[in-house]
């Protein structure tokens, strides 16, 4: 076996073609399923293929690239749809590195190393919540398939499927016992690196995060006629609601703690009339289970103790939750000595701020994940960038801590 050497040029190249595709200002709009979207997942299934990959689009949309290499197999990839009017990196960073691993091996003829090449469905979320990676261990039924819309348009998500070729088609199942364990490249999406003035992140840590909708029904009024004493504002209940779990909130986390209020509703927002229904979403996100709980608890005190003090009604719904997951030690040790010798002094631990498909993928199997840095911390946003020097030299890490953690395997079995 000849010396493998990834081709950063290529790397590159592979990204800069993929920019086109969906271009939007400095930036991509490639939401899931969208032409864009297919497009390039059939660019990745052709690139896999030409160096004899058995791959293949399923059921929901994830493009899978299986190696021909006998042993355990390292499971490598992230996404290829975009945000809506977003970055150009994001996702597809990940799955070049993966790619272009995949064919520096072939090209070297190392046909012992196996490595599975994956794009995730819909990480960003227009249907649902990291569907692709979801599916693949099992967690999507059919009923959540019928009911997802795309959150922008409404589409069905079996539509946008028979509208891509894929009604009808298997989704794929992992089988754990064929993977040694998974493994993502990413941009930050933050500004940690920078602050730090390192080029390589090594994930520890990929926190947990709730989201919860708390709801006020108050009385539809005009805003002249109503005295202030006999008002049910549900506008004004809300925002009763988020000035206490400011305080609260601030007093209960660490500096690893998160938390937005990304979407408030008045109804019917008109500017002389009382809302009568008001809606906001609490999105909290840290690496500890016990710090999670412990704001859960207190959004339930807070809305319990509003609506006994309102006249307005008020209640509080989980939409979505995800427990922290802690990436594999021995995966992390191969990614840190790899970052060690070849950027010695200019990587650092850390955690991700955001939800990422090895988190996903983590309850079946090793996970590992590592991070080059975001332009200005940038990220969901069409200015979103890396230099070329970053995505080069995580290239070349990502790509040496693969082959490692696959040889490493290949002797203990």
């Amino acid at each position: 076996m000849q010396e493998i050497q990834i081709n950063c040029e290529r790397v590159l190249g592979d990204l800069y073609t993929l920019r086109e595709v969906g271009k939007y200002k400095n930036g991509v709009h490639r939401p899931t399923l969208s032409e864009a979207d297919i497009w390039v997942r059939n660019w990745l299934k052709d690139q896999l293929n030409s160096i004899g990959f058995k791959s293949k689009i399923d059921g929901i949309a994830n493009v899978i690239g299986y190696s021909p290499a006998s042993g355990k197999k390292l499971l490598a990839g992230s996404h290829l749809e975009t945000q809506n009017r977003s970055g150009w990196l994001d996702g597809v960073l990940g799955v070049i590195y993966a790619l272009e691993t995949a064919r520096a091996i072939h090209e070297a003829g190392g046909h012992e190393l196996g490595i599975d090449v994956f794009a995730f469905a819909d990480e960003e979320g227009h249907f649902g919540s990291f569907l692709g990676s979801r599916s693949l261990i099992g967690q999507v039924t059919e009923k959540e398939i019928d009911a997802a819309r795309d959150r922008t348009t409404g589409v069905p998500l079996r539509k946008a499927l028979l509208n891509a070729g894929l009604q009808g088609v298997r989704r794929e199942l992992l089988n754990p016992e064929r993977y040694l364990g998974m493994f993502e490249a990413h941009i930050e999406q933050g500004a940690i690196l920078e602050h730090h003035a390192k080029s390589i992140g090594v994930v520890e840590t990929i926190v947990g995060s709730k989201q919860f909708k708390v709801i006020a029904r108050g009385q539809q009024n005009h805003a002249g006629t109503t005295p202030m004493h006999l008002r049910r504002d549900a506008g004004r209940a809300i925002l009763s609601v988020y000035q206490r779990l400011e305080t609260v909130f601030s007093n209960l986390t660490s500096e690893s703690t998160v938390w937005t209020f990304g979407k408030i509703h008045f109804y019917p927002n008109q500017p002389s009339i009382i809302p009568g229904h008001a809606e906001m979403t609490v999105q909290i996100r840290d690496p500890s289970r016990d710090v999670l709980g412990s704001l859960k608890s207190e959004l339930q005190r807070v809305v319990e103790e509003e609506a006994e003090s309102s006249p307005c009604d008020l209640e509080m719904k989980i939409e979505s939750e995800s427990a922290p997951a802690r990436m594999d030690t021995d995966l992390i040790s191969i990614l840190e000595a790899t970052a060690a010798k070849i950027a010695p002094l200019d990587y650092i631990k850390m955690n991700s701020g955001a939800g990422h498909d090895a988190r996903t993928l983590s309850a079946i199997m090793p996970s590992s994940m590592m991070f080059v840095p975001s332009i200005g911390g940038l990220s969901h946003h069409y200015n979103e960038n890396t230099s070329d020097e970053h995505i080069k030299l995580g290239a070349r890490i990502y790509s040496d801590a693969a082959i490692a953690m696959i040889s490493l395997a290949n002797l203990n079995l």
